[in-house]
């Protein structure tokens, strides 16, 4: 971020850079943009922003990672989505002022560096629970398993996944408990201008199986595969304080995070 302007309100002292855990943020929709690249996705970067498409119909899977509002060229931006028919919105950095289009949420971030890592016990064995990487043949049963813990409709996910499984640092991990698939999670492993980083995304488990240490295990596992591989900063987007709560007992750290704006086009 140009003169660390897009980092207000970080509390004094943290040890985790905010723009840190924006660039690999950054970084993992890159790398999501170019796995999908085959599919009508893409990535670019222009001045002051990142861009990536997934080529689906969905806002929330084409977006612009801003680094410096002064320099956008919103119209360049508009045009690069348009070529690809795809509705998109922008992520800027809490507390930076953003006058275009409108504001639509605040997306929370969270980081790690491996030597705050702790795994919780609960995470170490549930009973019954096996973790595995998703295979290439299974897209409509990981789909399946995501929609349904997240209440969402199950073909949009099918385009989501389809590029992630096999592809070079995507890993998708299942969770089954006494042999049934109960919860899916993703890990996005970059080395880009964020560094060496693992991103946690999708951390999803069906109702009747919630509340035995699923989701940590499942987040344990992507990180100790992120940290094997040399990944030195950890990051995710919790969605509940529920969530952000277990991932606190791992040891993340909430920074400042990013606004969603929609409505530009």
């Amino acid at each position: 971020m140009t003169g660390q302007t897009a980092s207000p309100g970080a509390p004094p002292g943290l040890d985790l850079d905010p723009v840190a855990v924006w660039t690999a943020q950054a970084d993992a929709a890159e790398a999501e943009g170019r796995a999908r690249e085959p599919y009508g996705g893409g990535v670019a970067e222009f001045p002051g922003v990142r861009l990536m498409a997934s080529g689906l119909p969905n806002p929330q899977w084409n977006a612009g990672d801003v680094t410096d509002p002064a320099l956008v060229d919103l119209d360049a931006v508009r045009a690069w989505f348009a070529a690809r028919g795809v509705p998109w919105n922008l992520r800027i950095p809490a507390g930076v002022r953003w006058a275009h289009g409108r504001r639509a949420t605040r997306r929370r971030c969270m980081g790690l560096h491996p030597e705050a890592f702790r795994a919780v016990r609960s995470a170490l064995s549930p009973a019954g629970l096996s973790v595995r990487a998703a295979r290439a043949d299974e897209v409509e049963l990981v789909a399946r398993v995501d929609a349904e813990a997240f209440g969402d409709p199950v073909e949009p996910n099918l385009g989501w996944v389809r590029p992630q499984l096999g592809a070079d640092g995507f890993l998708i991990l299942l969770a089954l408990l006494d042999g049934a698939p109960v919860g899916v999670a993703t890990g996005v492993r970059t080395s880009g201008p964020g560094g060496e980083c693992v991103g946690i995304y999708g951390v999803g488990v069906l109702e009747p199986a919630r509340r035995r240490g699923i989701g940590a295990a499942l987040t344990c596992h992507l990180l100790r595969w992120g940290f094997d591989t040399g990944a030195t900063l950890a990051h995710l987007n919790p969605e509940t304080e529920d969530a952000a709560r277990l991932y606190t007992r791992l040891g993340f750290t909430e920074v400042p995070g990013l606004d969603v704006y929609l409505d530009m086009s």
